[in-house]
């Protein structure tokens, strides 16, 4: 009877290795999954000072011109594509025909003429884009 009347003392301490378990795993998939996600065409941006622009729920369109003056086309926050000038026009004016509301950037390449980003605006313009954005990279005033 003396067994059943005294109880036995609450344990205090937690058993953490799951826990551990799933932080490891956890960030060897982050690991992996980081430099996938940071894709694209390797353009030096002109800086500027600017404010940045406000993001909504609609990913951008981004047209990017490389040092060559290639053209490579980002929908929807997807990877740069090669296209030509042709092909820019109509896959913008597509994007837009079904989503009126998505924004068109262009970022070009520091080194670019700027004759070359004048060319791509005004032929967004022919092609009915309501207003065309410029991409920079954030001034560091040294």
């Amino acid at each position: 009877m003396s067994r059943l009347l005294r109880r036995r003392k609450p344990m205090a301490e937690i058993n953490v290795v799951p826990y551990i378990d799933v932080t490891l795993v956890l960030l060897i998939i982050f690991m992996v999954t980081a430099p996938l996600l940071q894709t694209g065409v390797e353009v030096d941006l002109p800086q500027a000072q600017a404010k940045t622009v406000s993001q909504d729920n609609t990913p951008p369109t981004v047209v990017s011109i490389d040092k060559g003056g290639q053209y490579f086309l980002s929908l929807g926050g997807g990877n740069d594509e090669p296209v030509t000038a042709a092909e820019l026009l109509i896959r913008v004016a597509a994007v837009l025909r079904y989503k009126p509301e998505t924004k068109v950037l262009i970022r070009g390449d520091d080194a670019v003429d700027y004759g070359r980003v004048v060319e791509v605006m005004a032929a967004l313009k022919k092609a009915n884009v309501p207003s065309v954005g410029l991409m920079t990279s954030p001034y560091n005033a040294e």
